[in-house]
């Protein structure tokens, strides 16, 4: 497996979904930069499950410890380690249906490729639930992005095939708190939870579309060729779990448009070079230009219904149904949307890092 991601900032993933604890292991975080447990923990809350409407019923507390790497609330310069412990996990339906791979799972990939020695329980490293790991990664990035005034902000704008209104970041920042569904548009907020409740109690599930945002990014940051800012990006983002599509500033409308309609003129703004639209996204030639970076990210709908399915069982090669039990997410958009931001915040970090924007050292 490769559990590793970034080359200078790098966060490494360990744990699985129902062994004893989850964990990440940060290397190459400045010395000398401020952060506390409260600040990781921030982030990890925002990830657990806050709607009964959305989200599964296993309640992890989630509680970070720091085994290393930060002192007296300020990080060494030593690879800074990080654990949360699973503490709510049930097996049972996993061992029950352990050779019947569930439709759209890695249940079967995985078994093949690892010869039924892989973790099976939850998913082991392929559940949603290792986006903890990436959030806490990602908790430390978004401080050290704070000393170069880089900000992210992701959220919510399609559930089921409804679409938010488009809101500025402003408005973003302002109307994201304001639901657990963290969409901008309240009014189709609750549009979009009667849709997932509906699709609940036909033991269905729903998928999505999350926009992420960075802002006040430099002009630079990427390294083509092979090491392009979008490139960079979308490899961070398909590590999530369900995401199976991603675009950058128009994306694949652009492919419906004349030159001139996609092109984004460049003009002068406060004696800064900015372009007076944004259809690419922030970034050029796989560099950032200066502009907002605009990501939109697909998930798939939850793969664990409660319908039942056609598979077939591994042992016995024969035909079978299966229906799921377990505890799932009906929708797992909103969670996933600060798994975004982190997952950029990493990517961000690691490329600033190359490009010399941010020191060893904070002083």
């Amino acid at each position: 497996m490769e559990n590793s991601l970034g080359k200078l900032f790098t966060v490494t993933s360990f744990g699985e979904s129902h062994g004893q604890c989850l964990g990440a292991v940060i290397d190459g975080s400045p010395a000398g930069l401020a952060i506390t447990k409260d600040d990781i923990q921030q982030e990890l809350d925002q990830r657990k499950p806050d709607s009964a409407i959305t989200s599964t019923e296993r309640a992890e507390l989630d509680r970070v410890e720091i085994l290393s790497g930060i002192s007296d609330g300020i990080t060494t310069g030593a690879p800074i380690c990080l654990i949360i412990w699973n503490r709510d996990v049930d097996s049972t339906e996993y061992e029950r249906a352990r050779f019947l791979p569930r439709p759209s799972h890695a249940d079967y990939p995985a078994f093949v490729k690892y010869g039924g020695f892989n973790d099976f329980r939850g998913g082991g490293r392929f559940s949603g639930r290792l986006t903890a790991v990436s959030v806490m990664g990602g908790a430390i990035a978004k401080k050290i992005l704070k000393l170069v005034n880089i900000e992210i902000i992701a959220h919510t704008i399609n559930i089921g095939g409804i679409t938010a209104a488009s809101k500025g970041i402003s408005e973003i920042k302002q109307n994201r708190p304001q639901n657990p569904l963290k969409c901008a548009d309240p009014e189709v907020a609750g549009e979009m939870a009667k849709l997932i409740e509906a699709a609940k109690q036909q033991g269905d599930s729903l998928g999505g579309i999350i926009e992420g945002i960075a802002i006040n990014v430099p002009v630079g940051l990427g390294e083509p060729v092979f090491g392009r800012l979008d490139s960079e990006l979308a490899k961070a983002l398909f590590a999530i779990p369900a995401v199976k599509g991603v675009e950058f500033g128009a994306g694949f409308s652009a492919a419906n448009k004349r030159g001139s309609q996609n092109n984004d003129p460049i003009a002068l703004k406060d004696s800064n070079i900015v372009t007076t639209t944004n259809n690419a996204g922030g970034i050029l030639g796989g560099i950032s230009n200066g502009m907002p970076i605009v990501v939109r990210v697909a998930v798939k709908p939850t793969a664990s219904i409660t319908e039942y399915q056609s598979t077939v069982n591994m042992k016995t090669l024969k035909s079978a149904r299966l229906t799921i039990k377990g505890r799932h997410d009906a929708c797992i958009v909103p969670r996933a949307v600060v798994v975004v931001e982190s997952m950029m915040a990493i990517t961000l970090t690691d490329l600033a890092m190359r490009a010399g924007f941010i020191p060893r050292v904070i002083k």
